[in-house]
């Protein structure tokens, strides 16, 4: 039988969380506190590139990303491990193309741009669906948390909230930073305990890697061009591609990390050394999902009851091989609980930034510290509530996910516009945006309702052959009772008879979605932009990206040039 956490492991826990509040007071108290409204959103520009890699890394490592890539590659195979050219291509578009454009206007938020680009009118819209979207984000990441793990709903609710709330208002954008270089070391940590322990458990990597051969799940390579398919090389690299970059090149986010660098040669660096946080961490998450089937590959625990969800396998795996050591089941669930941390700080920090920049600080140009610790705790407070109040909602959580995860694809449609399209207008921007979030929101809804058929997911075959006959019968549901497991398929449509509709636009794969948006964004905006005298406007280069910004790439052969001169 598995046990549950014990003493050592709260400690543990506890531990971590006293951690990431006395880094908070740190901040606050022992560095003078925040002196203006740039050090408290932007950590006064002066961040070196090693410590905002890190805080990228901590942000992208979320809960759902540590709990919810293994249990993909349990169940579909390694070919998710395919992201590493995603990552790749993300981290080249965002520094090269976007990045240029955004440290050189020095934003706080990425949406004083559209302002900048187009019109007020243009920059609201982004606004308030950033802000709607990160609120949910932040209390669903909770939900998800405590329905994972099994930790008490309105606990996890309330400490994740409280605790998040006070080392973001207190200490502003360099604790959050700090904290989260803190959170990548647990991360870390949390990852090899499973890692190394799971290889001793099953005899060695290569018993692991026999196993995962033999389960079919090192199925890496998949050349299928269908856009219908779950998993394909190219929805990974195309789909996975477009859709990161709706979290790194635009999100405010991160966005307000690279931009507090102190350079944008810092800024460029940070994003580089995220690339190498970004493999490692996938390299851990499908090292963690081989070993999941490793261990079960003859005794599935969720087909066998004993996990209510795929999201609570690699938890219970933790505690299965982990539970003869004092303290790292509590390292385990520290890391968990860690990722939610830094997701939901981040979002708070980031909230308080945009809504300063492109809310308030257009009608109150003064703000004092005050006042800014007091926004962030009343984001900090909403998340709570929202949280609580998403818990009540039940089987609803699934499609505020998938609409939530929609609204990227015509945001970076939209901004890509601004940026690479000089004769882009306010009319295209805004037909554009309308457009493509539409097309979007349908083909997510359609797909909720309507789900693909299992020949489209290609699921890979899970066993209960060698579960243990009394574990079979007498183990309670683990984690069914303290959790709020989310039911994905609540509002499907059972008796409806499939249509051509439902086998092809609604069975596209998840992946493209942000895609469709950013394609339909883009050629409606500019359809429209030139029907409506586009061509005739003046645009400040500023605002678009330009020869010269990949030019200055190369400003340091300039110097070497002129050092050589001098010296002879």
């Amino acid at each position: 039988p598995i046990k549950t956490f014990a003493v050592w492991d709260y400690l543990v826990f506890a531990g971590m969380l006293s951690i990431s509040a006395a880094i908070g007071v740190y901040y606050a108290f022992c560095r003078g506190g925040q002196q203006t409204q740039k050090d408290f959103l932007m950590g006064g520009q002066k961040m070196t590139a090693l410590p905002v890699a890190l805080s990228l890394t901590s942000s992208f490592m979320s809960a759902i990303a540590i709990l919810g890539i293994p249990s993909e590659i349990y169940r579909f195979g390694a070919r998710f491990s395919m992201y590493g050219f995603s990552y790749i291509i993300m981290v080249v578009i965002t520094s090269e193309v976007f990045l240029p454009v955004f440290y050189k206007l020095g934003i706080t938020s990425t949406y004083e741009y559209l302002e900048l680009r187009f019109n007020k009118r243009i920059r609201l819209c982004g606004t308030a669906l950033f802000i709607l979207q990160t609120i949910s984000w932040g209390c669903l990441y909770s939900c998800f948390l405590s329905a994972a793990t099994g930790l008490n709903l309105w606990g996890t609710i309330i400490t994740t909230g409280v605790i998040c709330t006070f080392y973001s208002s207190m200490g502003g954008f360099k604790a959050v930073v700090w904290i989260h270089v803190f959170q990548v070391g647990i991360k870390v940590a949390g990852f090899f305990s499973v890692i190394i322990q799971g290889t001793v458990v099953q005899g060695g990597i290569n018993n692991i890697l026999n196993d995962s051969y033999h389960g079919g799940r090192l199925n890496f390579w998949d050349f299928n061009p269908n856009p219908l398919q779950r998993y394909t090389f190219w929805t990974i690299v195309i789909g996975g591609s477009i859709t990161w970059l709706t979290i790194f090149a635009i999100n405010p986010t991160q966005v307000q990390r690279y931009n507090a660098c102190k350079s944008r040669f810092h800024a460029k660096m940070s994003l580089y050394i995220n690339l190498i946080g970004c493999w490692g961490i996938l390299a851990c998450t499908t090292l963690c999902g081989l070993v999941l089937y490793s261990r079960y590959h003859d005794c599935d625990p969720w087909t066998s009851k004993k996990v209510s969800a795929p999201d609570q396998l690699l938890p219970y795996l933790a505690l299965d091989i982990l539970q003869d050591f004092p303290g790292l089941p509590g390292l385990f669930l520290a890391c968990v609980y860690s990722a939610t941390l830094s997701t939901v700080s981040a979002s708070v920090n980031a909230l308080a930034a945009v809504t300063i920049s492109d809310l308030i600080k257009p009608h109150f140009p003064s703000l004092s510290e005050k006042t800014l610790s007091q926004l962030c705790m009343l984001y900090g407070a909403l998340c709570i509530g929202m949280a609580a109040l998403a818990s009540l909602m039940g089987a609803l959580l699934q499609v505020v996910l998938s609409i939530f995860g929609i609204i990227g694809g015509p945001l970076l449609g939209l901004f890509s516009l601004g940026i690479l399209v000089p004769f882009a207008n306010s009319m295209g921007a805004f037909v554009g945006l309308t457009t493509g979030f539409a097309i979007s929101l349908w083909v997510g809804i359609g797909a909720q309702l309507y789900p693909p058929l299992p020949e489209r997911n290609l699921p890979l075959s899970l066993i209960t052959d060698g579960c243990n006959i009394t574990s079979f019968h007498h183990q309670t549901n683990w984690n069914t009772t303290t959790g709020t497991p989310f039911s994905p398929n609540a509002f499907q449509v059972h008796s409806a008879e499939r249509t051509p509709l439902m086998d092809n636009w609604y069975s596209l794969s998840f992946l493209y979605f942000s895609t469709v948006g950013m394609l339909v964004t883009l050629l409606v905006g500019v359809i429209v932009s030139l029907l409506t005298g586009g061509r005739k406007q003046s645009i400040d280069d500023r605002f678009l990206l330009t020869k010269e910004d990949f030019l200055s790439n190369f400003d340091f052969l300039k110097k070497v040039y002129c050092c050589e001169d001098q010296m002879r």
